[in-house]
């Protein structure tokens, strides 16, 4: 059994910490929506006053938290209170600056540290089958992995400092686009009369085949359940995957890749969000392609 703190108690985060508790550890946590606190404290999870409790005589510590700078912040409070040699394993999904920052400001504190944002939604922090991408020392990683394991299905150590937040930007502007295609197919197939579970019969078996369309696919009654079939209802919401976009745009920009696909796929998920659909499962970019006009 293992001292585990928990920052960040919100849809992910709160099955994460669950699945924790199931698998026999001690878990403290803070989040600052007081609702949240109490779901956790129902499921056998210790809550703390705040940030820098959840750190003290912990051996690990995860923060699942919105962005970057809320990730610095906390390390703020938490690293004063840490006991030396814990590692903190950060699963937000934030910038890779900051993530290098955060890695800098542990190992200063004499503290281990791993980014290890996840895939997999809701769904998947629920049933314990996360992927977490994962950057850092490799020793770090070793000593953390039989606590991933219990959160996830799939564990993958990328490289140093920042290489988990990379592939995970790196993923999911490719999700990104790849859903956007898959719903410029299937739209286009409707105005062509083209019957919707043919075309998922011939795509997911051959050239297009992708995981938009084989495990996610866009439209309802077809392939396996997604939120398509429950009224577009996330899973993944179209915000979630404008940060992600954004994200791999920043990255983009400070490294002078060429992403015109990635570009154009951040503007498409602005307009969605912007239209009001943010809240939807990013999938529904569907419905919004079916309303565009040919010049748009």
């Amino acid at each position: 059994m293992s001292k585990i703190g928990f920052i960040g108690l919100g849809n992910m985060g709160l099955p994460m910490a669950r699945n924790l508790v199931a698998a026999g550890h001690q878990v403290s946590a803070f989040d600052r929506v007081e609702t949240a606190c109490a779901e956790a404290k129902a499921a056998g999870i210790n809550i703390c006053p705040n940030n820098g409790e959840v750190a003290r005589d912990a051996e690990f510590i995860i923060t699942m938290l919105p962005n970057g700078p809320i990730v610095l912040s906390v390390f703020e409070e938490i690293l004063p209170a840490a006991t030396k040699g814990a590692i903190i394993i950060d699963c937000s999904t934030v910038d890779v600056s900051s993530s290098k920052k955060a890695h800098d400001m542990a190992t200063s504190a004499g503290l281990g540290c791993l980014d290890a944002p996840v895939s997999g939604g809701v769904g998947g922090a629920t049933a314990g089958t996360l992927t977490f991408m994962v950057g850092g020392k490799k020793q770090t990683y070793d000593k953390a992995l039989p606590i991933l394991d219990i959160m996830g299905g799939k564990v993958v150590h990328c490289g140093d400092g920042g290489a988990g937040q990379s592939a995970k930007i790196c993923n999911n502007m490719l999700l990104g686009i790849s859903m956007i295609g898959a719903g410029e197919a299937f739209a286009l197939a409707e105005k062509l009369g083209l019957d919707q579970k043919a075309l998922f019969d011939v795509i997911s078996t051959s050239s297009g085949f992708c995981w938009s369309v084989n495990t996610y696919c866009p439209v309802p009654g077809v392939g396996p359940q997604s939120p398509a079939d429950n009224d577009y209802k996330p899973g993944f919401a179209g915000t979630l995957m404008l940060k992600d976009l954004k994200l791999s745009q920043q990255a983009a920009e400070e490294t002078g890749a060429a992403t015109p696909m990635g570009r154009k796929a951040t503007q498409f998920y602005q307009q969605f969000v912007d239209d009001g659909f943010g809240n939807t499962d990013f999938s529904g970019a569907i419905n919004t392609l079916k309303s565009m006009k040919r010049d748009t």
